[in-house]
């Protein structure tokens, strides 16, 4: 089974959201958001983003489903909310995975954090692609404990390492990857 990385952001106090929204605006962490999930080296290929029922409406009605990648939807219960044409719902994240495996290019974790936990559990987790937000935000929805079993790694070639700002917002990206992975 295809491999998959996580991606997201997240500020001093673990938060990833509030309200089903982000806490902070920065518009080159969405433009990076963006570019990681759509990055193919296949151009006959597209990526899948794989995102709870929450998180995918959080995302601004005009915007979604994103576009330039496969939009998986997981919910326990899919008959209770309808979804355009092309967005796929699954009930688990295993399923997911099995349905889309020779579909697309590369699989990425979009959140919300039942399914990042989840994520991070599963043997088929290579990396996690972390946004280091440097201040505390008010949030309501949190990012699990990166724990043991990865460890920090050095920065895509294409990827910053020193600390970026905006709008008075410090940030850096990381990135963390699963170790003994099969």
């Amino acid at each position: 089974m295809k491999k998959f990385s996580l991606i997201v952001a997240v500020c001093s106090n673990g938060g990833i959201g509030i309200k089903g929204d982000l806490p902070w605006r920065l518009r080159s962490e969405l433009r990076h958001f963006a570019r990681m999930t759509k990055r193919v080296a296949d151009p006959g290929k597209r990526n899948a983003i794989i995102m709870g029922r929450k998180t995918y409406f959080g995302i601004p009605e005009g915007r979604r489903p994103l576009p330039d990648r496969l939009n998986v939807v997981l919910t326990r219960d899919p008959a209770s909310n309808t979804y355009p044409e092309g967005v796929l719902v699954c009930t688990s994240l295993e399923d997911a995975l099995a349905k889309i495996q020779d579909l697309v290019e590369n699989i990425w974790i979009i959140g919300g954090s039942a399914v990042y936990k989840e994520a991070m559990e599963s043997r088929h987790c290579h990396r996690i692609y972390l946004t280091e937000i440097l201040a505390p935000f008010e949030c309501d929805a949190f990012f699990p404990e990166i724990g043991k079993e990865f460890r920090l790694v050095g920065n895509d070639a294409d990827l910053a390492e020193e600390v970026q700002e905006e709008n008075g917002v410090r940030f850096q990206y990381k990135i963390y990857e699963k170790k003994d992975i099969d």
